[in-house]
């Protein structure tokens, strides 16, 4: 009876190549080693479903795969630099869900430095929290840790460390990404990393005072940016973010916005990296002020806070 080598426990890609198998041949042609990182757990990928049993990838889990490689890229640099200032890195994985990223990048980086490493994933959803513990419990990936609490509820929580290295929120709904913001500013997080995902706050408040603002001199041709419903949602998303890139920057945190992927992959792609500098604050601040006003959005001072005077 055939032998498929993916069944093998314990199995990377790297032990391929140390078997002297350089150009191993799936039992599909919908999967090819290349894709797969050296040194990645073929059976962590099972787990999370990216490979079926019998090593197959479909289309939706070559594209997740690539998302997450892709987002490591980013990461990793991020921990080395950590681990140069000091050992124990903690990271925290808001609205981790099922915490793809948080088991990759275990597997990949936190898995051989030996320390005093952990990646706590805060999830809401009890059975995704059960599930990642089990999981992370066979693996024998010791450096998890897995908390059943709102992004909210965590900033208060004994559960954590007081000192957070890199906060991750990646597809985080709606205020959960203000949450995360929020938490690391209170922490003073070195890095934060962000894929925000459907901001309809913002979007809600531009529609409840856009008649006030069609009617107003001052107002009514800057109004025009969002008088239809279509435009009212994408011009609030995109706001939402230039309002939380400001609020970062008035906490003294260098701010980059770049693409994750190309837009083939995903429609959230925005990718928000902020690293604390301790920059000056006032003119992001100022700037920040002004365009909650100019906008008529007043009301949202305590969501996007600055720093006291």
């Amino acid at each position: 009876m055939p032998v498929n080598l993916l069944d093998l426990p314990g199995l990377t890609v790297s032990g391929f190549k140390a078997l002297g198998m350089n150009h191993v041949t799936m039992n599909t042609p919908q999967t090819s080693m290349h894709e797969i990182k050296p040194g990645q757990s073929l059976e962590l990928l099972k787990e999370l479903h990216i490979l079926t049993r019998d090593g197959k990838m479909n289309q939706d889990s070559r594209r997740k795969l690539k998302q997450i490689y892709h987002l490591a890229q980013f990461i990793e640099p991020l921990l080395e630099e950590i681990r140069r200032e000091h050992a124990d890195i903690q990271l925290v994985d808001h609205g981790a869900g099922k915490s793809y990223l948080g088991f990759i990048l275990y597997d990949l980086f936190f898995k051989a430095l030996g320390d005093g490493s952990r990646i706590y994933g805060v999830e809401t959803r009890d059975e995704l929290v059960a599930k990642s513990r089990d999981l992370a419990l066979r693996l024998g990936f010791t450096g998890m840790r897995f908390l059943h609490q709102s992004v909210a509820e965590s900033i208060a929580s004994d559960d954590l460390p007081p000192r957070i290295d890199l906060v991750t929120a990646l597809h985080a709904c709606d205020t959960a990404t203000d949450d995360a913001i929020r938490f690391a500013l209170e922490k003073r997080v070195k890095f934060i990393v962000l894929i925000p995902c459907c901001q309809a706050e913002v979007a809600a408040v531009l529609r409840k005072n856009k008649s006030k603002m069609l009617v107003s001199r001052e107002h009514r041709v800057l109004a025009e940016l969002w008088r239809h419903p279509l435009h009212t949602r994408e011009f609030g998303s995109h706001l939402t973010n230039v309002l939380r890139c400001l609020q970062l920057e008035a906490h003294g945190y260098q701010v980059n916005v770049t693409e994750l992927v190309g837009w083939e992959h995903s429609m959230k792609n925005e990718l928000i990296i902020a690293r604390y500098q301790d920059l000056p604050r006032k003119r992001p601040a100022d700037r920040l002020l002004e365009l909650l006003g100019m906008l008529g959005l007043e009301e949202m001072r305590q969501r996007f806070f600055t720093p006291p005077e």
